[in-house]
């Protein structure tokens, strides 16, 4: 890996604080990233309130 033998350079410490920041820019990008794709629609909730109404007409 010839990308990497920068990485190789530096000392255990710094190798772990890189490690841990790209791994902690990951994980925010994923949660992010989630909450905005769940949270940005509401279908299920028209979805749950269409079937109600349905339900309820068949009822009466």
């Amino acid at each position: 890996m010839a990308g990497l033998a920068g990485f190789n350079t530096l000392a255990p410490r710094t190798k772990n604080l890189v490690v841990a920041g790209g791994l902690t820019a990951f994980v925010f990008g994923v949660y992010y990233y989630t909450m905005r794709a769940v949270g940005g629609t509401d279908e299920l909730q028209a979805a749950i309130d269409k079937f109600e109404e349905q339900k309820n007409k068949q009822d009466s």
